[in-house]
């Protein structure tokens, strides 16, 4: 009889540096050294790399991070929400309209909106799912709707479409709170004191450190990242969104809930967002139509970077979160290093391609795919 672990796929040794090299993270992780080293040669003395530098390129990497979060979960099983964007705005919106047009507690209004955005969610994966319609298709069109809503609800009730109050409304309101607070404030202000880091030399603010506390933003988008890997790397249910991204078919046939995974999806996508766009209506105190535009590419983008495939089935939440970090450092470093901000969309796309290519080219090396 032949040796059947010369011949079988399935028992086949794989060494670890085969098994790092066909990880999804490598272009995440290459492009994020990359991007740190060119920052460091050209921006090191811009003050990028001082508490309030990184705390700048941090917020901005956390807001990527959420959204991308829940792409990267979709797409890894198999499908895509162009209406991230929109629900962004939408939800920010809902809340301005319940918590400071009807004056409802603010718990409250944040609570309704959460249950309203999921269930455009479920709405979104009940259709794909039954009709067998493209998502790229179904979403696009609830991209439309939920932006229209945000138009036109405000213009209805409030003849205007930015509604402000929101910081005043949430006042002491312990959820609001959980978005919009920071953390660690003693911690800083003993650093601040000790000289570690710099603090305000005149005017009302005097003594006190330029970063008082870590936002609720990036506690929220580290939460989310955990949350994602241990779901997608150390469950059933992340096995589950791995085979409905693979091939849907052979899933059911073995067994796996393809519908519910994929609604399931949707429905946490639409939390991600909705959690984004509440931490910047408590940033900002205020809600706007225009809020969450291009957003849906740009989560996209983050989890292809982290070496997402498109046709689902792979990815890495870990790797997400790296796209997004990529995202907040350029944009940033591109102001601390004196490069014209348009250039951003320049730097991105290289990026993307040099990420796309890289995983690419690695994954058939190592596979021997053609």
């Amino acid at each position: 009889m032949a040796d059947v672990s010369h011949t079988d796929e399935r028992i086949k040794q794989t060494s670890r540096l085969r098994q790092a090299l066909i990880r999804p993270e490598l272009g995440g992780i290459v492009g994020t050294v990359a991007v740190f080293v060119f920052f460091f040669l050209f921006a090191h003395d811009s003050g990028m790399f001082n508490a309030q530098g990184v705390m700048n390129w941090s917020v901005v990497s956390a807001q990527f991070m959420i959204i991308a979060v829940g792409a990267c979960l979709l797409m890894i099983a198999g499908e895509f929400d162009l209406s991230v964007g929109s629900m962004i705005g939408f939800a920010g919106m809902m809340i301005a309209i319940f918590g400071v047009t009807y004056e409802l507690p603010m718990w409250i209004a944040i609570l309704i909106t959460f249950a309203i955005c999921i269930a455009f969610g479920a709405l979104n994966g009940y259709i794909v799912v039954k009709t067998g319609l493209p998502s790229f298709i179904v979403t696009l069109a609830t991209l439309f709707i939920l932006r229209g809503f945000t138009i036109f609800i405000p213009q209805t009730l409030e003849r205007k479409t930015i509604i402000g109050g929101i910081r005043e409304a949430a006042e002491g309101d312990w959820l609001a709170s959980l978005f919009g607070a920071k953390i660690g404030k003693p911690i800083f202000q003993w650093l601040g004191d000790a000289g570690v880091i710099s603090t305000f030399e005149r005017g009302s603010r005097m003594g006190e450190p330029v970063v008082d506390g870590i936002p609720m933003l990036i506690i929220w988008a580290l939460g989310l990242v955990i949350f994602g890997h241990w779901l997608l790397t150390r469950t059933r249910f992340g096995n589950w969104i791995f085979a409905s991204g693979g091939d849907a078919d052979a899933a059911r046939n073995s067994g796996v809930p393809v519908t519910a995974v994929k609604i399931k999806m949707f429905m946490f996508t639409a939390f991600c967002a909705t959690v984004f766009a509440v931490c910047q209506v408590m940033e900002f105190g205020s809600a706007g139509a225009d809020r969450g535009l291009l957003k849906e590419f740009e989560a996209i983008i983050a989890v292809v970077i982290g070496g997402a495939l498109l046709t689902g089935g792979y990815g890495s939440v870990i790797g997400a979160a790296l796209g997004a970090l990529i995202f907040g450092v350029v944009q940033q470093g591109l102001f601390f290093a004196g490069v014209e901000s348009s250039l951003f969309r320049v730097f991105l796309g290289v990026i993307l391609l040099a990420a796309v290519i890289l995983n690419t080219y690695i994954r058939r090396i190592i596979t021997g795919e053609r």
